[in-house]
């Protein structure tokens, strides 16, 4: 088992940042990615980034290029999301993820889910 557990949320006016930590436990070498997803109230959960722990590459939605940065400190094992520049539209609940996963955007091949915590962009 992985256990998550996100922090750093909050509320910020637009154009404001926010940095977001996941600090994984556990069976950490069950996962090969750790991503972040956000879900706004009736919409679905929609992938934010990802980062492959073993070469570190990275992935972002088009929404969030430019603006976000995921990171990871392996010997941590916490993965962070540096948003900065933003806007409402970024409002919702930020879920980190880790998974052995295939396509990094697609929820469902995500194995362990942190809790969420709340971002709120006031404009």
């Amino acid at each position: 088992q992985v256990q998550l557990v996100e922090s750093g949320g909050g509320s910020v006016q637009a154009g404001g940042s926010l940095r977001l930590s996941c600090a994984a436990s556990g069976y950490t070498y069950h996962y090969a990615c750790m991503a972040w997803f956000r879900q706004a109230p009736g919409k679905e959960r929609e992938g934010v980034a990802a980062v492959y722990t073993g070469d570190g590459s990275t992935f972002y939605a088009d929404s969030v290029k430019g603006r976000f940065t995921i990171s990871q400190d392996k010997a941590k094992k916490t993965s962070y999301l540096q948003m900065n520049s933003l806007k409402p539209e970024d409002s919702g609940i930020y879920f980190c993820a880790a998974g052995t996963t295939g396509m990094w955007s697609r929820a469902l091949e995500y194995n362990y889910w942190g809790q969420g915590t709340q971002v709120t962009v006031s404009s």
